[in-house]
């Protein structure tokens, strides 16, 4: 698929990795948004690219697109707690942004692919951090709810499982294992911060080769007993990487999720 165009390249830091496109839908706003995280295992080989297609649709269907990029874990100062800082920065400079353009702060969500994924489910979960924590942030911006693409959601059990895929990255993420830096594993697996007091969609296909259906599965039962509102869609035939474009079976499931978290009719 051809990317699209390009969005308004936005900084919403002063390191060269932070920014962000805008698309904005045409017609008068204030319109609600959708922030967009992409996957990658965390690494540079990755960027933004691949998820300008849904944020293109996504804008067709009335809705703001802020599709981030940040520091990953080869880039200087990335992993931790450069790439949690840098995403967390992002979602909190759209009141910022919001001077100048016609968005709805009430109606905001994340969607983010994979790895992207946890770092989307991580945002909604930022405001449980204690004042301790190296992530902490006061008063961080809320969200409406989350949409997980594929996405990893338990660090601690990922690391260890699906030779190939991007376990190897888990440990290079949080600089150490589990049992080494427990409390960092502890504050960014979505997982571990159940609940997370936000709607949450996970659309992930069966045939996923590079996070376990079973994993998410789990996850998403744990967060249901946990009191969390969770949708799991599962998708016969599909894989990894399909759940992240606007392509049919896939893309119907996708914009209904984001409807029902916007309240779009």
């Amino acid at each position: 698929m051809p990317l699209p165009s390009a969005g308004e390249q936005m900084a919403y830091g002063s390191l060269p990795l932070q920014f962000g496109e805008l698309r904005m839908p045409s017609g008068q706003g204030p319109f609600p948004v959708a922030v967009l995280i992409h996957g990658g295992c965390w690494l540079s080989d990755f960027d933004r690219g691949y998820m300008t297609h849904m944020a293109a649709a996504l804008t067709k269907m009335g809705i703001a697109t802020w599709t981030i990029e940040y520091r990953r874990v080869d880039d200087e100062g990335g992993g931790w707690p450069g790439t949690f800082q840098d995403v967390a920065k992002a979602l909190d400079y759209l009141p910022v942004l919001a001077k100048t353009k016609s968005l709805d702060l009430k109606r905001v969500i994340a969607v983010g692919h994979s790895s992207g994924g946890q770092l989307a489910l991580w945002l909604a979960a930022r405001h449980k951090l204690p004042r301790s924590s190296t992530l902490y942030t006061p008063h961080p911006f809320a969200l409406s709810g989350v949409i997980g693409l594929s996405p990893i959601t338990d660090l601690e059990t990922y690391r260890i499982g699906m030779p190939g895929s991007c376990n190897a990255a888990v440990d290079d993420l949080l600089n150490g294992s589990a049992k080494e830096v427990p409390l960092r594993y502890a504050q960014t697996s979505p997982r571990a911060l159940l609940p997370l007091g936000v709607p949450q969609r996970l659309i992930q296909g069966e045939q996923d080769s590079v996070v376990s259906i079973g994993s998410t599965s789990i996850y998403a039962a744990a967060a249901k007993a946990a009191g969390d509102s969770v949708v799991l869609t599962e998708l016969p035939g599909v894989g990894h990487f399909e759940p992240a474009l606007p392509l049919k079976p896939v893309w119907p499931k996708v914009q209904t999720a984001v409807r029902g978290l916007l309240n779009i009719r």
